[in-house]
């Protein structure tokens, strides 16, 4: 089929991708058929998909405002998707007015819609970069004109890392982000795990036919994966237990299956 008009040539939208998947858990409308139809599928098989979308994406939002509430001023939002629901620019703003986002993705219609979206706000950027290679992100010129890398950054990962295959090397990535970030930078990262809800392997089985094939770590594999940063309290734990807002949001936190932290890199 073909797109709207700003789907970039040559884009199949035949193939489901994580990021417009990811949107229609949490109720976008930048998704297309093919994304709807797997999605479907995968509720079938884990109901509780939406649920474990709508927690992560509050995990982010608390992480950030508590990252601007310490005076980060600069992001990059990796394996962005499709900057709606919520921001990363509008959570940090409501904080720190000033702050400046460079949001990246691979993925050529996240991209496409995100530029569309962004085109007239000011301090964000959008890039067209793989996360694994850590040099493409932070050395390109879209992210050294919009941030100062000397300056305190925050690196974002949210709910991305685990479409990152072993042979990729996603502790290496980690270290290799690590060991660029300024003194006073931060990471955050939420993993999904099969720990607690074994249905979950069944939907990262039905990912496989999308470009974004997903794999699953164990909290014991994520946080090897974190070593080298000084995790800020409670430390690795399941995303809606990281200081929630009202604890009523920490109840029943296993059933997420998403382990999230944010952490301070360790001098090397």
């Amino acid at each position: 089929m073909s797109g709207p008009s700003w789907v970039p040539a040559g884009v199949d939208v035949d193939v489901p991708s994580a990021a417009r998947l990811y949107d229609y858990y949490l109720g976008g409308n930048y998704n297309f058929p093919a994304d709807r139809q797997l999605a479907r599928r995968i509720y079938e098989v884990f109901p509780q998909m939406p649920h474990l979308a709508r927690v992560n994406r509050a995990f982010l939002r608390r992480s950030v405002r508590y990252l601007a509430s310490c005076g980060i001023r600069q992001f990059v939002d990796l394996g962005c998707g499709l900057p709606t629901a919520g921001p990363v620019h509008e959570v940090a703003r409501d904080i720190e007015p000033d702050s400046r986002v460079v949001y990246v993705d691979n993925e050529p219609v996240a991209v496409a819609h995100s530029r569309l979206l962004l085109r007239e706000v000011e301090g964000t950027a959008v890039l067209q970069a793989d996360l694994t290679d850590p040099a493409a992100v932070l050395d390109s010129p879209v992210t050294r004109e919009l941030l100062d890398l000397e300056q305190p950054v925050a690196v974002l990962m949210v709910a991305v890392l685990h479409f990152v295959s072993d042979r990729q090397d996603p502790a290496g990535i980690l270290q290799g982000y690590r060991r660029r970030l300024p003194s006073g930078g931060y990471l955050v990262l939420s993993h999904v795990s099969g720990d607690t809800l074994p249905d979950v392997e069944q939907a990262a089985e039905l990912y496989r036919s999308s470009q974004n094939p997903a794999y699953l770590r164990t909290r014991g594999e994520i946080a090897s994966m974190l070593s080298g940063f000084e995790l800020v309290e409670p430390g690795l734990v399941f995303v809606p237990e990281w200081r929630p807002e009202v604890p009523e949001e920490a109840e029943d936190a296993a059933s997420c299956s998403f382990y999230g932290a944010v952490g301070r890199p360790l001098p090397s």
